[in-house]
């Protein structure tokens, strides 16, 4: 016998067992975000190789070592999409939704990075990006991150807080850069492999190491808000006084960075503790440069994306309750002439109860084994079908956990089973 092939390292199967949860993460997303006027957009999976390139920056890990490119049949170089963000910002120039515009967007779907698979990261693995364009002010920053404040009191997450810090502008971070590279370069000693990496290609970066023997360096590095130019401080100023007086809590944090090279201004995060070294489940901020550089009119953009995997992870680790996938309810059938009445009785309660969960025994068998797969699906009643209960016109109700079987007529089984969709 052959031997099965196994999945592809850092890919996983999502299983039965796990939907209901993602189910739940995707139907309260989608229901917050279009409470906020946000309209669900799908891209491709797979784009020009330049769009990130020019987008994420070539010095960043992602594009020097993440991506997944391949040339195809026609000699093009093709990526599968490692975020999202360009991916929109490349919708909305080639379907003429950015110019003079304002767009409120979000997509979902699998991204790919070639990282090393540990919890919560993984080769592919799952984002809900949200992004606004065409707004310019700290309005915008301050709704999107209250916006994302609503999804943890949705989802019932309790456990996460907020950072968020200012980039400048491009120019202003370039001087600052300078300032950090004088300040690195005199304690190459103390930086790590990754760290020396990236002082020539994307110092601030380094300001986001995770090598606990590089804190006390870090810790003493020039201050990014120190060197913001007068708009972005004013800017940041008004966000945070609004984020005030809506009684969002959050801590400022100077050394918040982002890896991708298209942010300005305003960048946020929300940590956890309980999911180890993976700590953000969502990361956001401002880039009020990527469409112009992607080809477009100056556009201001400001947008988040949130880990599907992770905040699975996170809702398990609180105990939030997962919604129950289990069928409502059992048919059991005993007889020849059951085989063809239980179809007919299954589809009239699928018409009357859309939102019945109705499994139709298909396996045969006796009527005791059928209880048993009844019991075993996780289903609240059995509903069987026999001869005699055929030539009545009715149905045995059966409780599978505690209660007095019943006869209920046709007609009057939709009202009766309406109770168990409560």
């Amino acid at each position: 016998m052959a031997k099965f092939i196994e999945p592809v390292r850092g890919m996983n199967d999502i299983l039965p067992e796990a939907t209901a949860r993602w189910r739940q993460v995707e139907s309260v997303t989608r229901e917050v975000l279009e409470s906020y006027g946000y309209r669900e957009i799908r891209i491709p999976v797979v784009e020009k190789t330049e769009l990130f390139k020019r987008s994420i920056g070539d010095a960043t890990d992602i594009v020097e070592k993440e991506m997944y490119t391949f040339i195809d049949r026609s000699e093009e170089s093709l990526t599968l999409r490692p975020e999202a963000t360009a991916g929109m910002v490349r919708a909305g120039l080639s379907n003429g939704l950015l110019y003079n515009q304002v767009q409120r967007l979000w997509c979902a779907g699998p991204m790919f990075r070639h990282e090393r698979p540990q919890k919560g990261r993984y080769r592919q693995f799952h984002q809900i990006d949200v992004e606004a364009f065409g707004l310019a002010g700290p309005d915008i920053d301050a709704e999107i991150i209250l916006m994302s404040a609503r999804l943890w009191k949705r989802l019932g997450i309790k456990d996460v807080k907020l950072q968020i810090n200012s980039l400048g502008t491009p120019v202003s971070r370039a001087a600052y850069r300078e300032k950090l590279v004088a300040y690195l370069g005199q304690h190459q000693d103390k930086l790590d492999e990754d760290s020396k990496r990236r002082l020539g290609t994307n110092p601030l970066r380094v300001l986001d190491s995770k090598d606990s023997g590089m804190r006390a360096l870090i810790e003493g590095a020039p201050s990014l808000l120190d060197h913001l130019d007068d708009e972005s401080r004013q800017h940041f100023e008004r966000l945070k006084r609004l984020l005030d007086e809506a009684g969002l809590a959050y801590t400022v944090n100077p050394r918040l960075v982002r890896g991708l090279d298209y942010y300005t201004r305003t960048v946020f995060e929300w940590i956890t503790t309980r999911l180890g070294a993976q700590d953000a489940v969502c990361s956001g901020g401002r880039y009020d440069g990527l469409v112009e550089h992607l080809g477009g009119k100056a556009t201001p953009g400001i947008g988040f994306a949130m880990g599907v995997e992770r905040l699975v992870a996170l809702m398990e680790e609180e105990g939030v309750a997962a919604p129950d996938a289990h069928p409502h309810a059992y048919l059991v059938r005993v007889g020849d002439a059951a085989e063809s009445a239980s179809m007919k009785l299954a589809e009239r309660l699928r018409d009357a109860l859309p939102a019945l969960r109705l499994q139709l025994d298909c396996s045969g068998g006796g009527f005791g084994n059928q209880l048993k797969r009844a019991d075993k699906s996780g289903a609240q009643v059995a509903l069987v079908l026999g001869d005699d209960e055929i030539a009545a016109g009715r149905v045995a109700l059966k409780p599978l956990h505690g209660g007095e079987q019943e006869q209920v007529a046709w007609d009057a089984l939709p009202a009766r089973l309406r109770g168990l969709l409560d």
